[in-house]
């Protein structure tokens, strides 16, 4: 895949990630895509450093979105963090 195609995943998984990470609402769609943008290229790259392979050379495929997603989930984890944001006691889980 291309970056571009990566980009478009991730903000595919940047808006899945709004919905699989609970107490981050100050963030909004628009924060969560960039984040989701940002997660899928840190999550291809992670993908390509521990398993040897190339994921953003691949074909778009189950496990690039997988991984895609679980990157953005782990940047919008990271970026509550560093903003002092607690999931604890905010809404429903």
């Amino acid at each position: 895949m291309s970056i571009i195609a990566w980009i478009v995943l991730g903000a595919i998984a940047g808006y899945l990630a709004g919905f699989l990470v609970r107490g981050d609402e100050g963030l909004g769609i628009i924060g969560h895509i960039v984040l989701g943008i940002v997660g899928a290229l840190v999550g291809g790259f992670l993908a390509g450093v521990l398993f040897g392979t190339n994921p953003v050379d691949g074909a778009l495929d189950i496990s690039s979105i997988v991984t895609a997603v679980i990157g953005a989930v782990l940047v919008v984890v990271i970026a509550n963090m560093v903003m002092g944001r607690s999931r604890a006691g905010r809404g429903a889980v």
